[in-house]
């Protein structure tokens, strides 16, 4: 009966089409069950602040992209420190990465002009179909996880083969075309970083065909009358090759490290860089794929666009594994091979918070 009774309160929150906003604008004070994040359920959460980190000068680290090709010393020092950074947290920041501030600042008003317009208008856009190349929801694994989050997502496929120009939300259609053009050059040099710190060549990931694709996902978190009693998001890590986020002011992002929850202060200009599972796999675990989440404030609306490089929509057969010039008899593999589509479809059929998918890869 339990079961029954939830299954319907999603179903009815479901059928509504209006969000998580939906029902802040209809003035609930109490958020609804299927929202409530049992503190029994982790250790990871009890009323947020269990294993929260007291030292606040704790951050991840920030790499300056100044002068990237200005000589070999210089990029060799950048490397080294994303090296560091990929293997000791699975998170850093960067700024002066090439993406200019107003461009960032006008994809956060048309994420913000897109979830606040009149509904009818956002309604055009609900689904559930992950296979399209835009759509707009609630929790795209609302009916796999154990418990709702508080956000709304716009999800947009930009590439190989981005959405023609009619089919992308009128709200925030420019915005999002010139931000993802920026930031998929940021993702090739990330690309090529990440190489270099694995001691490979710097194109060796894009040969591989790690970036041909990225998808953006414009989450908006409204403020909560109840934050203490659920998440914007539940522990998880990204199941892509890295994501690359942009961030308002608010804050509310963490970090698991080291068994404490570590918060990830927004910083003026700086874009957040965190490891995927697949590049987890790749590196034979020499780079991590770190957990994270995102409170539930009572303020907002709090406001972030991640972008995913993952080609998870397109149906290629590609089989990624740990790459062999890593490996040798002191550093066997892992993981067994797998395609992109096949480990994102193993991960979205748990829902967030489930067992680490990549331990369903594990040798």
């Amino acid at each position: 009966m339990v079961d029954y009774d939830r299954v319907k309160e999603l179903k009815a929150f479901d059928d509504t089409k209006a969000g998580v906003k939906g029902l802040v604008d209809a003035g609930i004070v109490h958020i609804p069950e299927i929202f409530v994040t049992p503190a029994i359920i982790e250790n990871e959460f009890s009323a947020q602040n269990l294993n929260l980190c007291s030292d606040v000068n704790i951050q991840i680290p920030i790499i300056d992209l100044d002068d990237i090709n200005k000589d070999n010393f210089r990029r060799r020092r950048i490397v080294d420190e994303v090296g560091e950074a990929c293997e000791t947290w699975g998170f850093f920041q960067v700024v002066n990465h090439g993406v200019p501030q107003h461009v960032m600042d006008e994809m956060i008003r048309g994420v913000r002009r897109f979830n606040e317009q009149p509904n009818e208008i956002k309604m055009g856009f609900y689904s559930r179909d992950h296979m399209k190349k835009v759509f707009f929801n609630s929790n795209f694994d609302i009916y796999q996880s154990k418990v709702a989050n508080w956000r709304d997502t716009l999800a947009c496929l930009m590439a190989p083969n981005p959405p023609s120009g009619d089919e992308l939300p009128d709200a925030c259609r420019e915005e999002l075309l010139q931000y993802s053009e920026h930031v998929k050059r940021l993702g090739y040099i990330i690309f090529e970083l990440v190489a270099e710190a694995l001691g490979l060549e710097p194109n060796h990931l894009l040969d591989m065909e790690c970036a041909k694709g990225h998808f953006i996902l414009s989450h908006y978190y409204p403020p909560c009358p109840e934050p203490d009693r659920t998440l914007g998001i539940t522990k998880h890590t990204d199941p892509d090759f890295f994501t690359i986020l942009l961030q308002d002011h608010i804050g509310g992002l963490q970090i698991y490290h080291q068994n404490q929850w570590i918060n990830i202060h927004p910083v003026t200009g700086a874009l957040v860089i965190n490891l995927g599972d697949l590049l987890q796999l790749l590196s034979n675990d020499k780079f991590k794929s770190a957990e994270h989440r995102v409170l539930a404030k009572h303020i907002g609306p709090r406001i972030s666009v991640a972008c995913f490089f993952t080609t998870q929509l397109q149906p290629f057969d590609k089989l990624y594994g740990p790459i062999k010039e890593l490996l040798s008899d002191e550093n066997p593999p892992l993981y067994k091979e797998t395609t992109v589509r096949n480990y994102v479809s193993y991960y979205n059929s748990n829902g967030l918070g489930a067992r680490p998918s990549l331990l369903h890869f594990r040798l």
